[in-house]
């Protein structure tokens, strides 16, 4: 009887052990690389390789135009912290602007492009690619790029493969097998887990008869359709399309406008905010945490461009500076939305938008700076203790919540390294970006 028991136990340990193998293999956590906060896209016919150095400057100009101090900045966007927290953010908004105004960007050949002849869209494929190309020699590419190829669909495949075939097979030859550092292509409009291994398949083919590494081809799909997000049965398909891309995927991008139309939802009431979006970013959110995959939100569709040109009254120059800040202050809304609801990154469709997401970053991860670095010292404080005394500490999720704050603050600028020493934390720990690991260092160490 006893050793039936036994044996029987042990065939529950096993199967326990098996499931959470495979749970711990579908989320093995986030990803460790740094994630750019936005990503912009830019019709590839308009693509050049100084075109990220270009937007710094815009983005640059359109701030000092209409943001020449602090309080104007402020008032502008509508911000609610304090007037020291409010130069903070200026002060490095300024600053990121003249290191580092664009962290990603997408050369569009799907809606940014649209659509053109077969001809004339080969001819662009080449040309985009000499110019990455010329962008990688020169060192103008910003940190993050790629391409977004036309939507898989019935009436789209062909164009989509034959732009991406010539696009890496021109670069390839340019640059002897060489890619942009993290550089994706982008899957718009995805329907089925088909249309995402019938890209890793394509991936397959190219590295095969191209120079390119295998394996170096990485892509991130789009969701902004209904099928995008559920099945015919019901189920959640994200999860199918993950597994589809075979470890090649490393971001899901929501598409605000394409969503909401194809539920049905008037142009007047597509928005960022929508009820409808945040649905879709929920189940997004849930389905993908943990797996190390990226998500980002999409863009505000308002721009912020005066209506006045060239020599002006003083009236349109009051004009111009009204109607950028009220994008501003929309832009700044959705932004500031999109991060309440844990989307670190989200799409720019114009240089002027810049300085506002960066200022929505540093002014949601500056308001609770000084409350979080208290809570997160003392807590680390109080599980080591417990850890070295014997003791469980059962509340890890809490911690790694604090951490994570501190995390994301710094990966996007919002915050220094000084800052973060006030929770007692050292560089070597914060860069294990986990609170479990930090608990056992400190365990070993004393």
């Amino acid at each position: 009887m006893k050793t039936s028991f036994n044996k029987n136990i042990n065939d529950i340990l096993k199967n326990l052990t098996t499931a959470n193998s495979l749970s711990m293999a579908l989320r093995p956590g986030e990803s460790e690389n740094r994630q750019p906060v936005h990503t912009v896209y830019g019709g590839a016919h308009l693509f050049k390789s100084s075109t990220a150095v270009r937007i710094g400057e815009l983005a640059r100009k359109n701030f000092k135009e209409y943001a020449p101090d602090a309080k104007i900045f402020k008032n502008s966007l509508g911000m609610t912290c304090s007037d020291e927290i409010s130069e903070i953010v200026f002060t490095r908004v300024s600053e990121k602007l003249d290191k580092e105004a664009l962290e990603d960007f997408r050369i569009d050949f799907e809606d940014g492009f649209g659509s053109r002849s077969d001809t004339e869209e080969d001819e662009t494929a080449v040309q985009a690619a000499n110019e990455v190309f010329k962008g990688m020699q020169e060192k103008t590419l910003c940190p993050f790029i790629g391409i977004r190829i036309k939507t898989f669909s019935e009436e789209m495949k062909n164009r989509g493969i034959r732009t991406l075939d010539i696009f890496l097979t021109t670069l390839s030859e340019l640059s002897g097998g060489k890619l942009p550092d993290n550089f994706v292509v982008t899957l718009p409009k995805v329907t089925s887990k088909e249309q995402v291994s019938a890209l890793i398949d394509l991936f397959e083919i190219l590295e095969d008869k191209t120079l390119l590494p295998k394996g170096s081809l990485k892509m991130e799909f789009m969701v902004e359709l209904p099928e995008s997000l559920m099945a015919a049965s019901g189920e959640c398909v994200i999860p199918a399309f993950v597994e589809a891309a075979r470890n090649r995927c490393v971001a899901a991008h929501y598409g605000t406008y394409d969503f909401t139309a194809s539920v049905n939802i008037t142009a007047e009431y597509q928005s960022m905010d929508h009820p409808a979006c945040d649905y879709a970013r929920n189940i997004m959110k849930v389905a993908l945490a943990g797996t190390g995959i990226w998500i980002s939100d999409g863009a505000t569709n308002v721009m912020p461009v005066g209506p006045h040109r060239g020599e002006m009254t003083d009236q349109q120059v009051k004009e111009n500076h009204s109607i950028v800040h009220q994008a501003w202050a929309l832009s700044f809304d959705h932004v500031r939305h999109s991060l309440y609801n844990a989307y670190y990154q989200g799409w720019d469709l114009h240089p002027a938008q810049l300085p506002v997401r960066y200022a929505a970053l540093y002014s949601f991860f500056l308001e609770g700076l000084e409350s979080a670095s208290t809570r997160l010292k003392a807590f680390i404080e109080t599980a080591a203790k417990a850890t070295l005394t014997g003791d469980v500490f059962d509340d890890a999720a809490t911690g790694q919540g604090l951490l994570n704050y501190f995390l994301r603050a710094l990966n996007c600028g919002a915050i220094t390294m000084k800052e973060v020493e006030a929770t007692g934390l050292t560089l070597e720990e914060i860069q294990t970006r986990s609170f479990a690991k930090i608990l056992k260092m400190r365990a070993e160490r004393s």
